[in-house]
């Protein structure tokens, strides 16, 4: 099995530090959030820490990008992080020594790379490792340039030196100990060729790295086999910020990509909706000011309902020492964390503010979530047979609060039960505005 395919029934988890320090998290915040993770949340499967962009920036700042920043790079343009924000990376050591601490605490390491080789390793033509000679302005491609960030150019892959960069650059992770990355990119518009050599410089590394792909706008399921082939996760959305609206969006994408989410014959993968802006954001992000999120507390529940009955990678983007606890709770609860571990996991109904998910777990267990999408409180009455559970139902659970829910077997069409036929039962449900329920049957 390529290092790049997923080895477990999971998909990964953790806490990226983009949502709350854009592109300039420094090493003592990286290790705060590690430190919180590997203490409260590792024993409920979160194991990965990852930095994101721009690490290799001194200028870096809120709220955007510099151009013609003075990045750090080796001598062979291969980007190296700011040892003022990382002071362990000094005297060219790079992240090894912060992948060893994460290491030490239990935790896996990740880091944001970006498509492409640096303007800066362009101007100076710096030698491609492992190129023949070649250097990085013959390997360059000027036609083919990220729109939104302006460190890199592109890589122009008729020239055999192209593939050496790449995997020079992931032979250095590799030493560094690295353990998941985030190729960003790569996916709006989609690019194949650079897909394709990102994921076989992984396999040429020599070390299991969990390989994500960004932004994700836009994305065709047309490319499903593809992203299976080469990548460990991939976004189905563009950045996802703490807005009702960013969420509600969401809910058709996973409905499109949620029955293809994990193991696969000859191949696996997961649709990524993206970190969970939830808890302390915007302390110095691209968006916004410091903040708490602003999504209600049931907002938030949906979104993490959705996420994890979709089976989607579940990454925290809130700083997670100056979290509320009431936020972090929604990560450490094991029954709903459980659904991760389901199968046919889909959509199964949607009309007006009401939508419907279903899925199966272990020894008949039977799983269901209900969203009301709408602004005001909605109450209904599910067919059990509409959410692929039996007629005559076993103990149902909600899963958020722990308390059993009561179930009508209907004998007789009646108003309280209305649009579920006799010989079945109903369920009857309060949802609050943007509000959600999840229910475990057992039977």
């Amino acid at each position: 099995m390529s290092p790049h395919v997923p080895a477990t029934s999971r998909p990964p988890m953790g806490w990226n530090s983009w949502d709350c320090y854009g592109t300039s998290v420094t090493e003592a915040e990286v290790l705060a959030n590690a430190a919180f993770v590997a203490e409260h949340l590792l024993p409920h499967g979160w194991d990965t820490v990852v930095v994101d962009i721009d690490w290799s920036d001194p200028t870096a700042r809120a709220h955007g990008y510099n151009a013609e920043a003075p990045l750090a790079i080796d001598g062979h343009g291969r980007l190296l992080p700011d040892p003022g924000r990382f002071p362990s990376a000094a005297d060219g050591a790079g992240f090894g020594p912060l992948a060893a601490r994460v290491h030490d605490l239990g935790l896996r390491f990740g880091l944001h790379t970006m498509r492409g080789i640096p303007r800066l390793a362009v101007e100076r033509d710096l030698p491609v490792l492992g190129g023949d000679g070649a250097g990085a302005a013959d390997v360059a491609d000027r036609t083919n340039v990220c729109e939104w960030n302006p460190d890199m150019l592109g890589l122009d892959h008729t020239h055999p030196a192209a593939q050496a960069y790449y995997d020079s650059t992931l032979a250095l992770y590799a030493d560094w100990g690295v353990d998941f990355i985030k190729a960003d990119d790569m996916l709006w518009p989609y690019q194949g060729a650079d897909i394709e050599a990102y994921a076989l410089a992984v396999d040429r590394s020599g070390r299991a790295v969990d390989l994500s792909l960004s932004p994700g706008r836009d994305l065709s399921l047309a490319r499903l086999e593809h992203l299976r082939g080469h990548a460990t996760m991939w976004r189905i959305c563009d950045d996802l910020w703490d807005r009702w609206e960013d969420v509600a969006a969401n809910f058709a994408r996973f409905a499109r990509w949620a029955p293809f989410a994990g193991g696969a014959p000859g191949g696996g993968g997961w649709p990524d909706g993206d970190m969970l802006p939830l808890g302390r954001i915007g302390l110095r992000a691209e968006r916004g000011e410091p903040r708490d999120d602003r999504l209600t507390p049931d907002e938030r529940r949906t979104l993490v309902t959705l996420w994890v009955v979709a089976r989607s990678p579940l990454m925290i983007g809130g700083d997670l020492p100056t979290s509320d606890p009431a936020t972090v709770e929604l990560f450490t609860n094991l029954d709903v964390l459980a659904v991760l571990d389901s199968t046919g996991n889909r959509e199964v109904f949607r009309e007006g503010p009401l939508v419907l998910w279903t899925s199966q777990g272990s020894g008949g267990v039977g799983y269901v979530a209900a969203f009301n999408l709408g602004s005001d409180p909605l109450e209904v009455a599910l067919d059990s047979r509409d959410v692929d559970l039996p007629a005559q139902l076993g103990p149902v659970v909600e899963l958020w609060s722990g308390a059993p829910v009561g179930t009508v077997a209907v004998t007789a069409q009646r108003d309280g039960t209305r649009g579920v036929a006799p010989g079945s039962s109903a369920i009857p449900l309060s949802l609050a505005p943007h509000g959600a329920v999840l229910l475990r049957h057992t039977p």
